[in-house]
């Protein structure tokens, strides 16, 4: 017998699918996330992952292969949008210290691992989540070096359902050639900065020295930490922005034989295309609603990077780590539609968020765009996502099932606005 209901999303406006159900998303404007982009798409979901992308004008559907089959209506139909380099989950009340689990004492952490801090009940992640960011890089701060980081899905219960890839990185803040006096602003060289550098390089010596050891006598958890990063199992993330700050670390690489490198911030990276590209370094490009770095640069210069970056083909992601970092995540898509509105093509600024940054996370064969095979990770928007006037997520998958896109402020603007009879749009 065949089990066939064609539907509409006006029908049901929250879908509750089993993911069991082999289900047809029809006419939606597909943006993939790998460039491409279909005008009416036919994707298929089966046990969890597309099994079916293609566009619906081009294929003879079988409708008997589906037990459910979805008009989109030309809805747009995105991959869901990475969180890179994220306190997401990890803070609550920046204001408040007992909220706040991003940061260990001491200077060089690489053991710590941001994943059992994880809150799967912060109420930031639903909010965040309403806008199409689905999987977030939970990152540690604090200290030289930071860290271990995890990528979370922004649903479960707890930590352990919500994980996504455990332990994908160590993070290290590169030392600042230039410090700025505090009161007054005033930027001045760090004396210091040598002598700072010399202090991370002995301990990437040492624990270069431990991952060659078989059975060490002693068991250093720190170091332990590192044998990844040597191995190449894992990521080695290094803020900094200059460009002389860069090419150390760029140095330091080949030094270690450091296989997988990612500069977080390269304010500067636009200056040397031809080595980051030789040694093959992933930018993590800093939050572009930002000031210029510098008085001689152009005002507009932080909105033009990705764009530059892209001509240059230099492969980047984007970055929304500053300020109010956790709550902001919401804004990671309108990052992306500035950079559209600065010259970035829209798909590659689509793939910014996504496959990008699926790639540099090193979970490019399961999420990041809409291909068949890979985790149905996607949300369906009936505007432009990328453009905080239009952008309404109606409908978003992790693995195939729908989750909740309710909150906590969308629950009081619903309360406040009957108390007082005001027209709810949502």
């Amino acid at each position: 017998m065949i089990r066939l209901f064609i539907i509409t999303l006006m029908m049901f406006p929250v879908l509750v699918l089993s993911q069991e159900k082999s289900v047809l998303y029809l006419n939606g404007k597909a943006h993939l996330g790998n460039g491409k982009y279909i005008e009416k798409s036919a994707i298929g979901v089966k046990d969890g992952k597309f099994n079916l992308v293609a566009n619906a004008l081009l294929i003879k559907i079988d409708s008997s292969a589906f037990d459910t089959i979805i008009d989109l209506k030309g809805r747009h139909v995105y991959p869901a949008f990475i969180a890179t380099n994220s306190t997401l989950g990890l803070t609550e009340i920046d204001a408040v210290r007992a909220s706040r689990d991003f940061r260990e004492v001491g200077i060089y952490n690489p053991n710590i691992r941001a994943i059992i801090a994880y809150n799967t009940d912060s109420e930031i992640i639903p909010t965040v989540r309403s806008n199409g960011v689905l999987l977030a890089q939970a990152t540690p701060r604090g200290g030289r070096i930071t860290g271990t980081s995890s990528v979370m899905m922004l649903d479960g219960d707890n930590w352990e359902e919500a994980v996504y890839r455990k332990d994908d990185g160590i993070h290290v803040n590169w030392p600042s050639m230039y410090k700025r006096a505090w009161g007054r602003g005033d930027i001045q060289k760090d004396s210091e900065y040598e002598t700072k550098v010399d202090e991370l390089k002995a301990f990437l010596s040492k624990a270069k020295a431990y991952s060659e050891i078989k059975n060490p006598e002693e068991i250093d958890l720190r170091f332990e930490a590192f044998k990844s990063i040597f191995d190449g199992s894992k990521t080695l993330y290094v803020s900094t922005d200059y460009i002389k700050e860069i090419i150390e670390v760029i140095q330091l690489k080949k030094a270690f034989k450091i296989k997988k490198l990612v500069i977080v911030g390269g304010y500067d990276a636009w200056m040397i295309p031809q080595t980051l590209l030789d040694n093959e370094v992933t930018i993590l490009l800093k939050r572009l609603h930002s000031l210029p770095e510098r008085p001689e640069d152009d005002i507009d210069l932080p909105f033009k990077l990705p764009k530059m970056l892209y001509d240059l083909k230099i492969p980047f992601c984007l970055d929304n780590s500053g300020d109010m970092e956790a709550m902001g995540t919401r804004n990671l898509p309108f990052y992306a539609g500035t950079a559209v509105a600065y010259g970035l093509d829209y798909e590659a600024a689509v793939a910014s968020i996504s496959l990008n940054s699926a790639k540099m996370l090193g979970i490019d064969h399961r999420t990041g765009s809409i291909e068949k095979g890979k985790d149905a990770n996607f949300f369906i928007s009936s505007g432009d996502a990328l453009d905080m006037r239009t952008n309404n997520v109606e409908h978003a998958f992790l693995l195939g099932q729908a989750i909740d896109l309710d909150n906590k402020q969308k629950q009081l603007y619903r309360k406040y606005a009957k108390e007082y009879n005001l027209d709810i749009q949502e």
